[in-house]
């Protein structure tokens, strides 16, 4: 599992993309509003990882995106039946599968 980032311009914010051997993961970040998905695992290290498996996100969790801020940042979505706010750089940490 790696994590890569991509600058475009100075002060643009980076944009990550999930693989997992050879293969590109959705990330909560690509689910539209009203959309529910599974979350397959959770990229990252440390204090960050910590911090959104304490909020509930955790493998295997249903989410659904409920609103998306008009610039894209922050989301908020629904976990265990709770309403969580997630900057979208957190939301890209977290890969999933759509639920149909």
């Amino acid at each position: 599992m790696s994590t890569q980032h991509t600058m475009a311009r100075p002060g643009a914010q980076a944009a990550t993309q999930v693989t997992t051997k050879a293969t590109t993961q959705a990330t909560l970040k690509d689910i539209n509003p009203g959309q529910r998905c599974k979350v397959e695992f959770l990229a990252g290290a440390g204090a960050i990882r910590r911090r959104i498996m304490d909020m509930g996100v955790t493998k295997g969790t249903e989410v659904q995106v409920r609103k998306v801020a008009p610039l894209g940042d922050p989301m908020e979505v629904t976990v265990r039946g709770f309403e969580l706010t997630l900057r979208s750089s957190e939301a890209a940490l977290i890969a999933v599968a759509p639920l149909a």
